[in-house]
């Protein structure tokens, strides 16, 4: 696991090689072990190195093919590189290194920038062909690994996080509004879009070639939902449970210590059973704990780790978060709002205390429908399906503004419900999944913001994946939404920022985009049967896990936010929020989120996670834009 970062100089002078190095520096977290920089007068790169696979400096980045023609920077893990190298060496590559990174190289070589199709792993490549002069850049079919650039006029600059880019000189900060409105909407900026004009993210399965005539972008990965398979359950079951298992055993190589995640849910518990049954010693687990009963899983992760006899590590987030919460937060160069950054920065720390690679049970949820919103949304979807749709959209929408009038918590829940239906399925998802309302934004907004913003709305984005996707059924078409947009954009982006803050590596078997296309085959009701979420994940794993850990409720990765801003975090949050000078009165009301504030302080209604994101926007800002972007 690494960091990369570049520039092209094919019409003027980007960068030097103390540009490159400051780059380096910036994110240098991801990789402490060793750093390189290449430089001629046509491309900058540079890389930073979190040794996983072969140990020695021959595995240190930049890497170039025999006669110096191919220069690669990496930031990843291939897993099927063995099986690769082998192929090319029985067609007479003679390898220097161990490492999956002389495998690209070797792989570009004999095939061009179709070798990536090949590889089957998280990465982040950039590589230089100086006969070319072509820079390609690739990331991972999920989006594992992270990748931005900079293009404006005749500039182009890429790194692993945005930090590194912000190291060349006059970039500017200039926010984007839709990214705002987005940000509030989803607590993340979903691709291509970043906080700041001009500033990208590459979107997962897509490769990007860049020469002196501009940028192409290509997909070369979707996942396809359109073909249901026709095995019977026991043979989905088993096909899932044999690919499970090879992919945690490719996930296993490693020249350094290796544990895993271990939460007690279905996910990360199967993970380690697997993993225990594939191990001749014991599997070291970490565990993250609360103080509130409600939010603890700890008791959970001990009774699977007893059960398959791992060396298990807990920690309790106490009084920590009120210390950390800032120094947490900077590791995010976009506001970002998923509560459950925190467990995971504690978890990754605690792990790094004991491994240098970790597995974990990511993926479940969005393949296999294991979220509530997905049982919500398939019974508002089910009452859609009843009333014609003039009757939607012409009766519901008068009908939910006259209940919301009425001061009792019924006729809001009832006020959001006629929203929801009024609008068709791929809106009424949106509206599922949006943690921000629409009459909670125009209550905020400012009128200069909602002037710069007419006629653009973030449901948008879901929507056009939404009717991208080639499913035919509504499940399928909502998961393929969510692996597009809430998996890559929030679930990956939380989990390599926070182990990355820890130089930890994290794999996860389940985001094999091999069981991710096993899934997407499987028919729809394997996946949510009966209002049974996780269905398949559940029977397959039926054969390592006891009932109690299999059906038990699902907690997910939370957080006693609601307590958090009236107590822990309380006057960090109020201070922040409340400045008629902040970040956040750029755009909205200070009265207002005064409002907001008061109403959840006295009780009278949980605005946690307005709250939280405003907070989150704030802590970025004050480090992005009141210059208190520090190198490094």
């Amino acid at each position: 696991m690494c960091g990369i970062a570049g520039f092209t100089r094919f019409h003027s002078p980007t960068g030097d090689s103390n540009t490159l190095v400051a780059m380096g520096n910036a994110i240098a977290h991801r990789g402490p072990d060793a750093h390189g920089e290449y430089l001629d007068e046509r491309i900058g790169l540079c890389h930073r190195r979190l040794s996983i696979i072969d140990l020695s400096a021959a595995g240190n980045q930049p890497m170039y093919s025999s006669d110096n023609n191919i220069v690669l920077v990496f930031n990843g893990e291939i897993y099927n590189f063995q099986e690769l190298r082998e192929e090319l060496q029985a067609e007479g590559y003679q390898f220097k290194t161990h490492t999956d990174t002389e495998v690209i190289i070797a792989l570009y070589l004999r095939d061009g920038k179709n070798c990536i199709k090949q590889l089957n792993g998280m990465f982040a490549i950039a590589l230089w062909d100086k006969q070319q002069q072509t820079l390609l850049l690739a990331r991972d079919r999920l989006g594992k690994k992270p990748l931005y650039y900079f293009q404006k006029d005749d500039r182009f600059v890429f790194g692993s996080e945005i930090k590194a880019i912000l190291e060349v000189n006059n970039i500017p900060k200039v926010i984007n509004q839709q990214a705002v409105y987005d940000y509030f909407s989803y607590q993340y900026v979903p691709d291509p879009k970043t906080i700041f004009q001009d500033i990208y993210k590459l979107k997962p399965g897509h490769m990007m070639t860049v020469d002196q005539n501009g940028q192409h972008i290509e997909e070369y990965w979707d996942v396809s939902f359109a073909h249901e398979n026709s095995l019977s359950e026991e043979e989905n079951f088993e096909q899932l449970y044999q690919q499970l298992n090879h992919c945690t055993q490719q996930r296993m190589v490693s020249d350094v210590p290796l544990g895993a995640f271990l939460s007690g849910g279905v996910d990360s518990s199967g993970i380690v059973g697997l993993m225990a049954k594939n191990s001749d010693k014991p599997v070291t687990t970490c565990s993250i704990g609360f103080d509130s009963e409600k939010f603890d899983e700890v008791k959970y992760a001990k009774q699977v780790a007893e059960l398959f006899n791992t060396d298990h590590h807990e920690f309790t987030v106490k009084s920590n978060v009120r210390e950390r919460l800032e120094h947490i937060a900077s590791f995010f160069d976009e506001p970002f709002a998923d509560p459950s950054l925190v467990p995971t920065y504690f978890v990754s720390e605690l792990a790094r205390q004991q491994v240098t690679v970790a597995l974990a049970g990511d993926g479940g949820d969005e393949s296999f429908a294991g979220y509530n919103k997905y049982h919500i949304d398939n019974i508002e979807n089910r009452l859609r399906n009843l009333f014609p749709g003039f009757i939607r959209h012409t009766i519901f929408p008068p009908l939910a503004k006259a209940s919301a009038k009425i001061n009792h918590r019924l006729f809001k829940k009832a006020s959001t419900l006629l929203n929801t239906l009024s609008k068709d399925a791929a809106h009424g998802f949106y509206m599922t999944n949006a943690f921000m309302s629409d009459d909670t934004w125009n209550q905020l907004v400012n009128e200069q913001t909602k002037a710069t913003l007419a006629g653009y709305h973030p449901s948008s984005i879901t929507e056009s994946y939404y009717h991208k996707s080639d499913g035919n059924n509504h499940l399928a078409k909502i998961l393929y939404t969510d692996i597009k947009t809430y998996l890559t954009g929030d679930i990956l982006v939380k989990v390599d920022r926070m182990s990355m803050a820890n130089s930890l590596e994290v794999r996860a078997p389940i985001l094999d985009h091999k069981v991710i296309e096993l899934a997407a085959q499987m028919p729809a009701q394997l996946k949510y049967n009966n209002g049974e979420k996780k269905y398949a994940l559940k029977k397959t794993f039926a054969k390592l896990l006891p009932k109690e850990i299999l059906y038990r409720k699902k907690m997910g990765f939370s957080v006693p936010l609601a307590e958090w801003l009236r107590d822990e975090i309380k006057d960090i949050a109020e201070q922040k929020l409340l400045n008629k000078d902040s970040g956040l009165s750029q755009f909205f009301k200070v009265e207002a989120i005064n409002s907001l504030w008061q109403q959840h302080q006295n009780k009278q209604r949980d605005y946690s996670s307005e709250l939280w994101s405003m907070l989150m926007f704030e802590l970025w800002w004050q480090r992005y834009m009141n210059n208190e972007h520090t190198n490094g």
